[in-house]
């Protein structure tokens, strides 16, 4: 069963011969491996490059131990370049081999060297892993399995498929587990014994507890809006806690730096500025989600909201927040400030989307309090309700797109329907 993850590998292609070491980043288990060394090297073969060279080394392999000593890599390489043609240098688990950044830098300044490289360990899985390589690094951040992905290889219908995806997640190594029993194993245990393990271990984090308790507070509020006070005094008042609102930011940076969760700041509309809080948090896979809940709390209103989050961020799009402020008239008759959100404001270049996740939209009032607050933005950009229920895609009276959330996650131009 092979995935065409095309997303990235388009993206790999693009960038060759650009002179810039092309770095894969993400969570663990999301197919950065598999992205280099099969997809990629077999569009390399099918181009006509000749297998000699490539040349591909996983350093946590047995068998490539030694050449996590740079002063043995280095001179092996400069001896597998042989002539003036181009060499493809495609490095796995790259954090492994000592002084990286170094070799790397060292490597690409031959004139025929295009290099390619992976990393999963709590240093490597960091935002700021660009910066290692002094301006010569180029991302491409990749995502566990689209919807549209997973579904190129279930066997069963989108519905079913769509229970699946949103309960056990899109890391592709779940697709190989066949029980529910098994699948829920893998990712209590992949969670547990690696990601927590990776942020302790790279941040050396003293109370483990503190930052699991988090983890289970921000699984059961994705999509809320909440800051570090709020937290601190959740914690106060439900786990009979003290943590200071300066240690539960540091420890949500740590888990966005490590891409679990990734976070939407609200964006005043029409004042045209950001809102630095409180703001939204989503998590990268929702299996691992749920694996923080013993798969317990399995809302599909919140879940769908995640997914959609997911899938506009892996299209390349900025997500905020928006935010409408608008003159009301309270119980009393008193004028109040009232705040309206739209689920998401997405940007990418000149194009703009307001997005609205609504699970069902029964009737007209329904239809009403959703599309409120769109038709306060005072501009022109395209207005969207997505839906689990609508039989879409349509533009009501009001020219607001609706569609159903299958033709948002199965066609990526649904946006420009």
């Amino acid at each position: 069963m092979e995935i065409k993850r095309n997303i990235y590998l388009n993206k790999l292609i693009s960038k060759k011969h650009n002179g810039l070491i092309k770095v894969v980043t993400g969570i663990r288990r999301c197919g950065k491996s598999y992205l280099l060394f099969n997809l990629f090297k077999d569009h390399l073969l099918a181009e006509g490059v000749n297998p000699r060279h490539i040349i591909e080394i996983a350093f946590d392999s047995f068998e490539n131990k030694k050449f996590r000593d740079p002063d043995v890599l280095y001179p092996y390489m400069k001896e597998q370049i042989q002539d003036e043609d181009m060499y493809y240098v495609l490095l796995d688990e790259v954090q492994l081999l000592d002084e990286f950044e170094a070799v790397l830098n060292s490597l690409i300044r031959m004139k025929n060297v295009d290099i390619y490289v992976t990393g999963s360990n709590a240093h490597f899985l960091s935002k700021d892993v660009i910066t290692e390589f002094r301006g010569r690094g180029d991302e491409v951040h990749m995502y566990p399995l689209s919807f549209a992905e997973f579904m190129s290889v279930y066997p069963g219908t989108k519905e079913n498929g769509w229970r699946e995806y949103v309960v056990y997640g899109g890391l592709p190594l779940v697709l190989n587990f066949k029980t529910p029993e098994e699948k829920i194993t893998f990712l209590k245990a992949l969670f547990e014994e690696t990601y927590i393990s990776d942020i302790v271990g790279r941040h050396k984090i003293r109370n483990r507890a503190e930052l699991e308790e988090l983890l289970n507070i921000l699984s059961s509020a994705i999509g809320s809006l909440t800051n570090p006070t709020k937290l601190s005094a959740t914690f106060k008042s439900m786990k009979q806690k003290n943590i200071s609102a300066g240690t539960i930011k540091n420890y949500i940076d740590y888990l966005c730096d490590s891409f679990l969760i990734d976070s939407a700041i609200r964006y005043d509309i029409k004042g045209k500025k950001y809102i630095d809080t409180p703001v939204k948090y989503y998590f990268t896979d929702m299996g691992l989600r749920n694996a923080r809940l013993n798969f317990r709390q399995l809302e599909e209103t919140h879940t769908m909201e995640n997914v959609i989050f997911n899938e506009l961020k892996l299209r390349g799009f900025n997500v905020d927040v928006g935010v409408i402020e608008i003159n009301s008239t309270n119980e009393k008759g008193n004028s109040v400030r009232k705040q309206l959100e739209i689920d998401f404001v997405c940007n990418k270049g000149s194009k703009r989307y307001y997005i609205q996740s609504a699970y069902a939209m029964p009737d007209q009032a329904k239809m009403e309090q959703e599309q409120r607050s769109l038709m306060l933005t005072g501009d022109a950009f395209k207005k969207i309700i997505i839906t689990k229920d609508s039989p879409g895609p349509y533009y009501n009276e009001d020219g607001v797109l609706v569609m159903n959330i299958f033709d948002f996650l199965l066609d990526e131009n649904m946006l420009n329907y």
